[in-house]
């Protein structure tokens, strides 16, 4: 079966025709044709319509919100890394299937290279002037196999999909998104869990670490990734040790080295990944500021789990993750570097978007308000309507994350 796509009413024909497609009006003769100064200007590029087929997603609940997902996604890219340029984003069904369909005008292979990582494609097509689908190599940045992500489950587990859906929006808040591509950024999470966020990282190349408060939740992270790594036959160096300060122990701390391929890891192209077992408000004593380009979060939604505030705030349980969060945030700021950006799901039924907002302006931040960042909420069951915030560190890039 051939499936075609007829484009919104409005498009006009050029807009339809492939980005490759020549121009029959000059058939490779030279233009002696008067102009005057307006023709001096390169034309612009054609534009082609796409059609981004959706991930098929396990999870009903997650599924049937996908569309608004992906498409806040693919603007916040366009607007952060291509200028601007896709447009005409509409939700369609071809042949009973969901897809996101698109205008975009000279997609280059770095474009591709983004829209290849967006958290819910599966794949991408070209639409042909008489409404065919062509597909279009997108490659994402993936390093490894997804049982790196998947294999995992235990009740409480976020979705995979969400949680790349929040590391890519992060990264593009930062100063330098391309370095998303070219696998240099470092991330943090400060509430890892069982290290959902630090497998994504993994697995794009990153360097990550996190800090998880439940002993049980560190020790399952910690047999998961060396079993994972040694059915893998990685070429890595795991050690779990005790940190210690003035005769004090501080935490456990599990530090794994590992190389995608044998001969990146003999180059010294390693991928570091590290998780204390510690209070969260204790992670400067685990990590030098500066160290992190993006802090990437899920705050504990005060359904199964809650939170517990501890420091200069006080002490005490509560299903708003507000307290948790004000004790938190100032060292978790001290550990981004200038021009990083942070990222934090939560429940809204236990804390406002206007609480989250305020919070973090007071601390600096820049938040993300342009229309892709305020359509994230979604539901997770009935007691969890989560939503996401996007904040940019003050500050210009500076030099590399200390190590």
């Amino acid at each position: 079966m051939t499936m075609t796509y007829t484009p919104p009413a409005g498009d006009s024909p050029s807009e339809r025709t492939p980005a490759t497609a020549p121009d029959p009006a000059r058939n490779g003769a030279p233009d002696t044709a008067p102009h005057d100064a307006r023709d001096t200007a390169p034309d612009p590029p054609p534009t082609s319509g796409y059609a981004f087929l959706l991930l098929p997603s396990h999870n009903r609940v997650y599924a049937a919100t996908a569309p608004r997902l992906a498409r806040a996604e693919l603007l916040a890219t366009s607007e952060a890394v291509l200028g601007g340029r896709i447009r005409a984003v509409a939700e369609t069904r071809l042949g009973g299937v969901p897809y996101l369909t698109f205008q975009a005008p000279g997609l280059t292979d770095e474009d591709l290279r983004y829209l290849g990582n967006l958290s819910s494609l599966y794949a991408l097509f070209q639409v042909g002037a008489d409404g065919r689908l062509a597909p279009v190599t997108a490659p994402g940045i993936d390093r490894f196999g997804s049982e790196l992500i998947t294999i995992q489950k235990y009740p409480g587990k976020t979705n995979e999909e969400f949680t790349k859906l929040l590391l890519n929006l992060t990264a593009l808040a930062c100063a330098e998104p391309h370095r998303l591509l070219a696998g240099e950024l470092r991330v943090f999470d400060p509430l890892c869990g069982r290290g959902t966020t630090l497998n994504q990282a993994v697995m794009y190349g990153l360097d990550a670490a996190g800090v998880e408060w439940d002993t049980r939740s560190f020790e399952a992270y910690e047999n998961f990734l060396r079993h994972w790594l040694k059915s893998s036959r990685l070429k890595h160096r795991a050690e779990t040790t005790t940190v210690r300060r003035n005769r004090r122990a501080l935490g456990r701390r599990l530090d794994v080295t590992l190389g995608a391929t044998r001969e990146e890891y003999k180059r010294g192209e390693r991928i570091e990944v590290s998780m204390v077992n510690a209070d969260t408000t204790a992670s400067g004593d685990f990590f030098r500021p500066g160290s992190f380009d993006l802090i990437v979060t899920d705050a504990p939604y005060g359904v199964q789990h809650g939170s517990t505030a501890h420091g200069p705030a006080g002490a005490g349980r509560t299903r708003s993750p507000m307290p948790l969060l004000e004790a938190a945030l100032p060292v978790w700021t001290r550990l981004l570097r200038p021009g990083g950006a942070i990222g934090i799901s939560w429940n809204t039924h236990v804390a406002s978007r206007d609480e989250l907002t305020g919070l973090l302006t007071r601390a600096g931040f820049a938040v993300r308000d342009s229309e892709p960042y305020l359509d994230l909420a979604h539901r997770v069951d009935q007691a969890i309507v989560r939503d996401l915030v996007v904040a940019s560190a003050p500050g210009p890039a500076g030099a590399p994350a200390a190590s």
